[in-house]
Parts: C-alpha cells; structure tokens; sequence
C-alpha cells in the first residue's frame, strides 16, 4: 500500500503541472503530387554498328571516338577501284547491247517497238512480198493461167517468209530484254560503288571505331559505332503495383549517380507487358541531353503518378516518435490529448496522415513531453502549407 502511495504522488503532482504555452495548426486537406522512385539506366536514344555492304580494304576512315556527325557525312570509305571499273564494264555491256537493236550510244531511252527494229522491218518486208506474190498467182491460177506447180511454190515462199518474221520477232525480243538485263546490272554496279562510302544515318557521336585504315574487311564488318544522345532514353521498371496508374506523358525527374542536378522529361513509351521474372513494368522516358548525362549512367528518377492529389497534411513538428509508435498531440478542451497516426507521403516540411486525424482537429506543435491531460495555453492556431509535393517509394 506504501509502494501505491508513492506512485500517485507524481501523477497527481503531474496534473497540476502548469499549462504549457503552444502553437496549434489545424489538419486540413491539401493537394499533393504523388510519386514513386524508381531506379534506371540511361541509354543512347540511337545506335549502330555501321559497316560496309561490299568487301574490300578500308583505304580512309576519316572520324574517330567522339566525334560528332550529321546525318549523311562520310565516315568511311573502302577503296573505290575495283567497283568503278565494274561500273565502266557494265556501261560498256550495256551500249553493246543497245546498238546490236540500233539504238544510239547517247540516246538514255530504252524503249523501242519490236516492228521498228532493222531485223523485224527486213523480215516484214520480205513477208509482205511473199504475200503479194501468193495473192497474185493464186489469182492467175483460178483463171488457168498459172499452174499448179507455181501455186505450190509462192505458198512455201511465204510460209518461209512467215517463219522467218517469227523468228525475226523472237530475236527482238531477246534482244530488247538483253537491254533491260543490262541496264540492271549498270545500276547494280553503281550501287555497289555507291556501297564502299559509309555515311551516318543520323545525327550523333562516335563511340567506338573498331575498323582500321588498310585492313580488308568483308560486307557487314563493325567499321564505326554510332549513338546518338539527344534526347537520351531513361529505361526503367514499374513495380507491378503501380503498374496500371502509368500513363504516356507523364513527367519524370532524373537524379544521375555522380550528380546533384535534376533533370526533367517525359513519359515517352510503355511496354504492353510485365516482364514476367521481375514483375516490373519496361517504361522509357526521353531526357534532354546534357554534358553530365552519358549512356550507361545509373539513374535514380522520380515518376509523378498524379499532380494534384488530396491528402491530409500537417506540418512535420507535429509528429513526435515514442517506442517506435508515431503519435501526434491534439487540443480537446484546452487540455492535450495523445493519438497514435500512420503517415503516408512526406515532404520537405510536411508529412500525410492516412489515420488516426480528421479535417480540423488541431494539432500541437513541437509536442516532445506532452501528455494527455496535459493543460495548454493556445499562442497561435494556424494552418498547414497551402500545396504539398508527395514521393512514394517504388521499390
């Protein structure tokens, strides 16, 4: 009984403790930006391994790493020789073939009608005789003046004839498609020589030149890796949960290992499945290039999954942290009452209360030593900041 009496003395000693002079500012609901953060790497918006599509040696190469090319400059060039002759034997090819038909060296028209050529106008002409004289001793002979030895021999001259034009078409005709055959093989050769060049097929930055002046190379060797850098992609996973909240366009903010600076980009594109071993969900957004921003680079970044979300804010100074509970003091009465929280989002001086407060209950300010029963002498009612900025963790 001593024992009890001597524990009640402070308490009842407690309850007449002075009021304690303290600023209240009221829960209230306040927009906030939530996010998630995510982690990343940063890769080039572009690459390629360019090569040569003919074989050859590698006579110039006229970039190396970290170079920067427009689309369309010369990068590469494998010795040109043996593909322009090629060039020159096909154009020759190809005049032979037209003048064989009568078409001129300078004339770049390949069309021309079976019936004009020489061979086909002979044979006709031939043909056109052969009929006249069948027609005319065919004639002779109904009236009985020819005999019929003569009809027998005009008809076999003109089937002769006819024979002949056939064959006088048949040959024009493979000449015309020797023609078109050669003029094919022209424009092959021509591409070909067009071929030993290589040229960038977009604006960028040399990373790699693994080609070397004077070695042969085979079509499809590596000669020059190319990236191009701006704007950079910034590749990230969603974790499973937050998955079906991600849209295009929404901003992304990038802190790069290494740097203090933050960037901003955009959503830009979204895979259309979870990769099934990491339950994540593939996104890329588009960075501006900068001069700390490389391909590779780890990154942290932060998705804005909603811009202007309520929740219900009170300044960090209201919570107060006993036996690892959260906890939070309100004035009921003018008297202190302790309640336990859970918070939610955080900011630089605010924090979010999903339970445990209401809109309007007014909580104490700097609340380390209060308990409940507590008597409070009100300095100052206020109320939390206007706007708010949330980050969740995405991992």
């Amino acid at each position: 009984m001593v024992s009890c009496g001597r524990h009640e003395a402070p308490r009842r000693a407690g309850s007449m403790a002075p009021a304690r002079a303290v600023e209240l500012v009221s829960a209230a609901l306040r927009p906030m930006e939530r996010s998630i953060v995510l982690t990343g790497t940063l890769a080039a918006q572009e690459r390629s391994v360019l090569s040569a599509k003919v074989s050859g040696h590698l006579a110039k190469i006229l970039v190396d790493v970290g170079s920067p090319v427009e689309e369309g400059d010369l990068l590469a060039q494998i010795e040109p020789l043996d593909y322009d002759l090629r060039v020159q034997q096909a154009d020759a090819a190809l005049a032979q073939a037209r003048a064989a038909v009568g078409l001129g060296l300078e004339d770049k028209n390949d069309s021309l009608r079976l019936e004009d050529l020489n061979t086909v106008k002979q044979a006709r002409a031939v043909l056109e005789e052969a009929s006249q004289n069948r027609q005319r001793v065919q004639s002779l002979a109904r009236s009985g003046i020819a005999s019929q030895s003569e009809v027998d021999t005009v008809e076999a001259t003109y089937q002769v004839a006819m024979s002949r034009h056939e064959v006088a078409l048949e040959d024009a005709r493979s000449r015309l498609a020797t023609i078109t055959e050669r003029r094919a093989e022209l424009g092959l050769a021509r591409k070909q020589l067009a071929d030993t060049a290589v040229r960038a097929p977009f604006n960028g930055i040399v990373q790699s030149r693994p080609g070397g002046i004077g070695e042969f190379v085979s079509a499809g060797t590596p000669i020059v890796e190319l990236v191009k850098t701006d704007p950079l992609r910034l590749r990230l996973g969603v974790p499973e949960r937050y998955a079906t909240q991600v849209r295009l366009g929404q901003e992304v903010r990038l802190l790069a290992e290494g740097t203090t600076n933050h960037y901003t980009g955009q959503l830009a594109r979204l895979s259309p499945a979870l990769n099934e071993t990491s339950r994540m969900l593939p996104v890329e957004a588009d960075m501006p290039a900068r001069e700390s921003l490389r391909p590779g680079l780890f990154a942290r970044a932060e998705l804005i999954l909603a811009q202007n979300e309520p929740g219900l804010a009170i300044p960090q100074q209201g919570i107060f942290t006993f036996a690892g509970i959260e906890k939070v003091v309100i004035e009921r009465e003018g008297k202190a009452v302790e309640k336990v929280v859970t918070t939610g989002r955080r900011g630089s001086d605010w924090v979010e209360i999903t339970s445990g407060l209401a809109p309007g209950d007014m909580v104490v300010l700097n609340p380390s030593g209060l308990r409940t029963g507590n008597p409070l002498t009100i300095t100052r009612r206020g109320a939390p900041p206007a706007g708010a900025q949330a980050r969740v963790t995405g991992s």
